[in-house]
């Protein structure tokens, strides 16, 4: 064997050998798969602990009011509604539970909100454990954050201003609850104010919940000040104090403070407004004369009460008039604005005003014959596009899903099925007086559909994001489909 022979021999062992040291890049793409999926997976696993913590603290005798032992389906069914921040209730909150039981569902509700991973990690924070790397990496999944830069810092902030605003409101609220109920008004504003900024719904001051505040002007900005501060995500705050903090130091004109916003910022402060305005009009006209809603109230009372209609269907629970009485035209809109929910990395539910609005600027690029789908000089990537979409149309399948499924098992009206079940989805916790007749089978279907309607969006988001980074493209040649 000559010289050059020999040459081309030892090439090619050492390609193989190269080939042996190099990473085999489909099994790189499944150990991604797998780690992104138990990421997911430690989620949800994380909700479901807390809810069977939950239950079966709720279902000691300590946690009634009469020192019996609760129903373990009622006790289940009500941490899962706590965690879950919807607010569907089977027994009431106010009268059943005892200042314990409803110190759980208070804890369950701050830890839902916040989220599972974040109340976790904050906690080995605050004893001063080291945060690992596979904290980090569920931390980054539970905010839906594509980089683990600074997250700590970021979970830092999320629970000093969630503290702020929390302690705040319950201080606002102190005027209107301790002259009416002396010093139980200060445990009520407390646990007023994080049900409300954690979109969660539940309140301990009647069966009628702020019914007999309709009027109380103070109470309903207070209340709806702390549903939009929480739902608006937190991501949001940070942008906009940022901006503010710039113009205090003039390096940003006061004319063109929204211009240096980021495109998240805008288009979530657009969308909400649109939404809360908008759905306040609708609410005022359909039920203006409606009897049993807006009809006996004032002109200014009944203003108020729409807007306050229309920020609650958006994940909040909280209800200043008759749901039940809410003619059809008001249902429809109401459970479209129950999907819709709040926005990302916040305390609210749905699947996002983000979301909505990047289908909708799809929809009108399309019309118009655009190839890229622009929003405020920003084009938004086509993974995004395809993520919104996903999210909206396994929403939407499993929304009909369930209210199929739920007209089968329970009797009642299709109008209050559907209420019911687009709340419970949506993690709002609206009812039309129908939570509390369901047998156990309703009560099951409702409870899944609050876990799901609060892991679902996340899990898809992982699923989704890691899909969109992982996954090895191959291309076909394109064939056109006619469609319309």
């Amino acid at each position: 064997m000559g010289p050059a022979s020999e040459g081309v021999d030892r090439g090619l062992y050492m390609d193989r050998k190269e080939q042996k040291k190099k990473p085999d890049r489909k099994r790189g793409v499944k150990d991604e798969i797998k780690r992104e999926m138990s990421t997911a997976q430690a989620i949800a696993l994380g909700f479901a602990a807390a809810v069977l913590i939950g239950s079966l603290l709720l279902s000691l005798p300590v946690s009634s009011a009469d020192g019996t032992w609760t129903n373990y389906l009622d006790a289940l069914f009500t941490a899962t509604t706590s965690v879950c921040v919807t607010g569907l209730v089977v027994v009431d909150t106010y009268a059943h539970w005892s200042v314990f039981g409803q110190g759980v569902i208070l804890l369950l509700i701050q830890c839902g909100g916040l989220g599972i991973v974040t109340f976790t990690t904050a906690l080995m924070v605050l004893i001063g454990r080291k945060v690992t790397l596979k904290d980090r990496l569920l931390l980054s999944a539970s905010f839906n954050l594509d980089t683990m830069q600074g997250l700590v810092r970021f979970l830092v902030r999320v629970l000093k201003g969630t503290l702020i605003v929390e302690g705040i409101g319950a201080l606002l609220c102190l005027p209107v609850f301790v002259p009416e109920y002396g010093l139980r008004g200060i445990w009520m504003s407390v646990f007023h104010a994080i049900s409300a900024f954690c979109n969660a719904g539940m309140d301990i001051i009647g069966a009628d919940s702020l019914t007999g505040y309709v009027g109380n002007v103070w109470m309903n900005l207070v209340t709806m000040l702390l549903i939009v501060l929480g739902g608006i995500g937190f991501i949001v705050w940070w942008d906009v104090l940022r901006v503010i903090h710039e113009i205090r130091e003039g390096n940003i004109a006061r004319r063109f403070w929204y211009r240096q916003l980021r495109l998240h910022t805008k288009i979530v402060l657009v969308v909400t407004l649109s939404l809360v305005f908008g759905g306040a009009l609708v609410v005022f006209l359909l039920e203006y004369g409606n009897p049993e809603t807006l009809g006996s109230l004032s002109f200014p009372v009944k203003l108020l009460a729409s807007l306050f209609q229309s920020v609650s269907f958006r994940t909040a629970g909280f209800a200043t008039i008759s749901q039940k009485g809410l003619s059809g035209g008001t249902v429809i809109v109401g459970i479209l604005l129950m999907i819709i929910g709040g926005s990302p990395i916040g305390t609210a539910g749905g699947i996002k005003t983000t979301t909505v609005a990047i289908v909708l600027f799809t929809a009108m690029a399309t019309i118009k014959g655009d190839a890229d789908v622009k929003v405020f000089r920003r084009t938004i990537p086509a993974r995004t596009l395809r993520k919104a979409i996903s999210v909206t149309l396994v929403f939407g399948t499993v929304l009909l899903t369930m209210i199929v499924l739920m007209s089968v098992l329970e009797p009642g009206s299709m109008t209050d099925i559907a209420y019911e079940t687009a709340s419970a989805l949506g993690t709002v916790g609206l009812s039309r007086s129908y939570t509390a007749t369901m047998n156990a089978a309703g009560k099951i279907l409702i409870l899944c559909c609050m876990f799901l309607g609060r892991i679902g969006p996340i899990s898809m988001a992982i699923a989704l994001h890691m899909k969109g980074h992982s996954k090895v493209d191959v291309k076909y040649p394109e064939e056109d489909v006619t469609v319309g």
